[in-house]
């Protein structure tokens, strides 16, 4: 595949966000579609209830599209990860000062969220005894890695390529020295040189779009290659 222009992250949804018009509406409304989950999780570590903090989550959203304009809230460095927890903080806070808290089914603009498969996602990242700041970085990680896998997955599609992209997945996770290119060929039905070439070109394209995702949540591409070591070491 081509190599990304020069310019590839001159614009992101993040500096679109912290412009003016109706494109930040709609590139805030996207990167909150994106990474809403940490925000939940986060909110249940605090002792709060599943339906508490599906509300709760729903009623920081709403405030938060609502307003669209955000130019004069803390940058967080510039990324729109620190921002939202920074701004979730505030809201909780808020919250447990209100005596008047909105109530299950109050008057919450819904925003189109997976609660159906939220709880179970909670209970599983939940196992570990990760501080909430810690973990909300972690589950921000994976949320953005499991996006970088959709999408990658949708280019395959679009060539006609999923089952042979289904095949290679696994491949992505692995360590360069721990890829069996044999069982890579066997799987694909392909000799091992191609199994090779396919591998790679998925890997590299992986990490494209990796960085481009990464660099959505950023006001600088300049730190994408920062961000990009934050979040891998919050699996370490």
């Amino acid at each position: 595949m081509p190599s990304p222009p020069d310019d590839f992250f001159a614009t992101t949804r993040w500096t679109v966000v912290r412009a003016a018009g109706e494109s930040a509406a709609e590139a805030l409304e996207a990167l909150c579609a994106a990474y809403w989950f940490p925000l939940y999780a986060y909110v249940r570590r605090h002792g709060f209830s599943k339906e508490d903090a599906e509300d709760l989550t729903q009623a920081f959203f709403a405030k938060l599209l609502e307003r669209r304009d955000i130019a004069g809230l803390r940058r967080e460095n510039g990324r729109f990860r620190a921002f939202l927890l920074a701004s979730m903080k505030h809201f909780l806070s808020n919250e447990r000062d209100r005596a008047g808290r909105l109530k299950r089914g109050g008057h919450i603009t819904h925003f189109p969220l997976d609660w159906g498969s939220a709880d179970r996602q909670f209970q599983v990242a939940d196992s570990g005894q990760a501080p909430p700041d810690a973990a909300y970085d972690r589950e921000w990680a994976l949320a953005l890695l499991a996006r970088v896998v959709a999408r990658l997955g949708d280019e395959y599609s679009a060539q006609g390529k999923a089952e042979r992209f289904e095949q290679m997945k696994p491949f992505l996770t692995m360590g360069k020295g721990a890829i069996s290119y044999a069982e890579a060929a066997k799987a694909m039905s392909i000799e091992a040189g191609a199994a090779r070439v396919a591998v790679h070109r998925m890997r590299k394209r992986y990490r494209a779009l990796l960085r481009e995702e990464i660099a959505h949540t950023l006001s600088d591409p300049e730190m994408v290659e920062e961000e990009l070591a934050v979040l891998l070491g919050a699996f370490g």
